[in-house]
């Protein structure tokens, strides 16, 4: 996530926004992995048969709470098809809340090299909650060659007229090769909190599309140091910088879904892939 020290371009102007872009069709895939969250399926830091685990496979935390184990005082609950992911604060003042990733330290996981990656969302509104949706490289910790990150969605809750997307490189030992760019997308105020909405990343082999609601909002380059496969994760993290002195307690980032499609051989039929919104 943005805790990193990064040096970001921003995007040019004049880009769709979700209020004038179109849908697109995504034909051509097929579905290649999903959580449907009738159960919880969350390891610790390995693992071990489960989907996620509950903390990155390289650092653990980030921002300014801690992110919980897996288990019956855990952020991690199943409602109705839904996993809820609640930050809440402790008697001891501090707050906890949580993140799933679909890999860990070793390398095991599950991703896709190009294809498309959705999640179905919603947040609670609020000062100080940071969810996100967002893509890593799939190689074990150990990997010296850079890192990828894809964030589809990156929000702060003191403003809800829009959210970030953007793609960085991180290059173990050496931040002065470190780029990316970002980009932020408007949306009408409170949407993100008022109703479930759609986020994914196209990866094709030479461009990535972000989309909201699959609409497209942005396309950039495919970096050239993206060639591994990159596994989802999200977080509801709180801060990055902002005060949480006013965040809502407890604060709730509820997903209905996690999906990732891949493409089909050239020539092999394939319906489209449905419409989640």
């Amino acid at each position: 996530m943005a805790m990193l020290t990064l040096t970001l371009a921003t995007a040019t102007s004049g880009l769709p926004t979700p209020r004038t872009s179109p849908k697109v069709r995504l034909c051509g895939y097929q579905l290649a992995w999903s959580d449907e969250f009738n159960e919880a399926s969350i390891g610790n830091w390995r693992l071990d048969g489960k989907r996620w685990t509950a903390h990155t496979p390289w650092a653990g935390d980030f921002g300014d709470a801690l992110f919980t184990d897996p288990g019956p005082e855990s952020a991690f609950t199943i409602r109705d098809g839904h996993l809820q992911i609640t930050a809440r604060r402790r008697p001891d003042g501090k707050w906890t809340s949580g993140l799933i990733a679909a890999a860990d330290e070793t390398g095991a996981g599950t991703g896709l090299t190009e294809g498309y990656f959705e999640t179905r969302i919603r947040m609670s509104p609020g000062s100080g909650t940071w969810p996100a949706f967002w893509l890593f490289s799939l190689t074990p910790r150990s990997d010296p060659r850079p890192k990828i990150e894809l964030d589809a969605l990156e929000y702060y809750g003191h403003d809800s007229s829009g959210y970030y997307a953007s793609w960085k490189v991180h290059v173990p030992g050496n931040k002065q090769r470190e780029r990316g760019e970002l980009q932020r997308i408007p949306i009408v105020p409170g949407l993100l909190s008022a109703r479930y909405n759609t986020v994914g990343i196209l990866v094709t082999r030479t461009r990535i599309t972000y989309l909201f609601n699959r609409a497209v909002v942005w396309s950039a380059a495919r970096p050239a140091e993206l060639d591994t496969p990159l596994f989802p994760l999200v977080n509801l993290a709180l801060g990055s910088g902002y005060s949480i002195r006013n965040t809502p307690d407890p604060s709730v980032l509820s997903v209905d879904y996690v999906r990732l499609y891949s493409p089909v051989p050239r020539g092999t039929a394939a319906p489209c892939v449905p419409d989640g919104d």
